[in-house]
């Protein structure tokens, strides 16, 4: 019988994560991973704003994608080279539709990057821990409390809030933002999908191999151009930065407990508002800082639940 989606008990420990075993000092490591994870990410996102300002997206993303391909190449060497073809048929195919989710999702966020601020755009990304918890629960039979279908609910709330449904606030760039997190949750989802024998230098090979591609046949306004040395060092300190925040953020989960480091992942929201001050004036209205508020919240919430429930007997 398939587990039921919602449940009312309050002693049914989420089949998500084992109970963690950690040394001491393993939480305070796993959090300044976090935050190192949050600041690279955000950090490469304002790179990729700035040059995208001048440079052609397209450009600008297979320039990128050029880049984190080598440097994912020269890691896997080290770690005994890559996988390029799984064995598993259903693998492959799984790890195409990944890839597609992954196109979708940088092609839609960073095209509406350049059109919004990078605030209220980090913001709405906040969504994505609830809403993958209500879709592992739809798609996989993850037990999912009522308690956390209502933060779900507030999580939802608080994205409408900053996209504004019907106002001028509301346009193309934010449908396209809302976009890009139903492309990630396909692509997460899929991942957990995947067999354990891929390795993650393959899955992320893949990935940018896809974006790369994407990046040639992406329509662009401007043409094609040799960039300066400015923006060739932009470029390359984007993917330096993503590559960081991607090893970070994998780094992460295997330290620490989850429900102690997770709550940092916001630290993203706090360096996001920084930069976007500093490097493009931007000042958030008080309806993005509301709705922020209330996914943070709902996020936080979600996670105490889980730890809580994780640590009932």
């Amino acid at each position: 019988m398939r587990t039921p989606i919602i449940t009312p008990s309050r002693r049914l420990r989420p089949r998500s994560e084992p109970r963690a075993r950690t040394q001491e000092g393993d939480n305070l490591l796993g959090a300044g991973l976090m935050m190192l994870s949050a600041t690279a990410t955000v950090s490469n996102d304002t790179a990729m704003k700035f040059v995208s300002q001048a440079l052609p997206l397209s450009e600008a993303m297979f320039i990128r994608g050029l880049i984190i391909m080598t440097l994912l190449w020269l890691l896997a060497r080290r770690d005994g080279g890559m996988v390029w073809w799984p064995e598993r048929p259903r693998d492959r195919w799984l790890l195409a539709l990944r890839s597609i989710g992954e196109v979708g999702a940088t092609v839609l966020y960073l095209s509406a990057l350049q059109h919004m601020e990078i605030g209220m755009l980090s913001a709405i990304m906040q969504s994505l821990p609830l809403l993958i918890m209500l879709a592992a629960a739809i798609v996989y039979g993850d037990r999912l409390g009522w308690r956390r279908m209502v933060a779900v609910a507030v999580g939802v709330a608080g994205v409408v809030m900053i996209v504004r449904p019907g106002t001028d606030a509301f346009d193309l760039w934010s449908l396209m933002g809302l976009g890009a997190v139903l492309f990630i949750l396909l692509r997460d989802l899929v991942t957990r999908s995947l067999g354990r024998e891929i390795r993650t230098s393959t899955i992320a090979f893949n990935a940018a191999l896809g974006v790369t591609i994407a990046g040639v046949f992406l329509p662009s306004a401007l043409p094609w151009r040799v960039p300066t040395t400015g923006e060739f060092g932009l470029l390359s300190l984007a993917a330096g930065l993503l590559m960081v925040g991607y090893i970070s953020a994998v780094a992460t989960m295997r330290v620490g407990e989850v429900g102690f480091v997770a709550p940092f992942r916001y630290t993203q929201l706090i360096v996001a508002g920084i930069l976007g001050f500093i490097v493009f004036g931007e000042r958030p209205d008080g309806w993005t800082l509301a709705g922020a508020a209330l996914i943070v919240s709902a996020g936080l919430y979600s996670i105490w639940r889980e730890t809580r429930l994780r640590k009932a007997p």
